[in-house]
């Protein structure tokens, strides 16, 4: 995630305006500075997370669908094999 833009001065200019001090605007203002600037994701962030994600489930259900079609193809083999046997015995009887 690329960190984002935060305007310590503003923050603090408003702090100030809100009645904190110069030294406790500032400090403020940095601390939060500090614990955001690396744990906001910008919108870009997101789509990339986005796009990665949707290119994940269609390669799954893809996957799926592959695994679905075998286990078909195992079963009516299975099925067909079985059918034969019990024919067979059906004619020795």
């Amino acid at each position: 995630m690329s960190a984002v833009p935060f305007d310590t001065l503003r923050f603090a200019t408003k702090l100030q305006a809100g009645g904190f001090s110069v030294e406790q605007a500032r400090a403020a203002a940095e601390a939060f500075a500090e614990a955001t600037s690396e744990e906001i994701a910008t919108k870009s962030d997101i789509a990339a997370l986005r796009t990665g994600l949707g290119n994940d489930m269609q390669i799954m259900e893809r996957d799926l669908k592959i695994w679905f079609g075998k286990m078909m193809a195992w079963q009516l083999t299975a099925i067909a094999g079985l059918l034969g046997i019990a024919t067979a015995i059906v004619k020795f009887v």
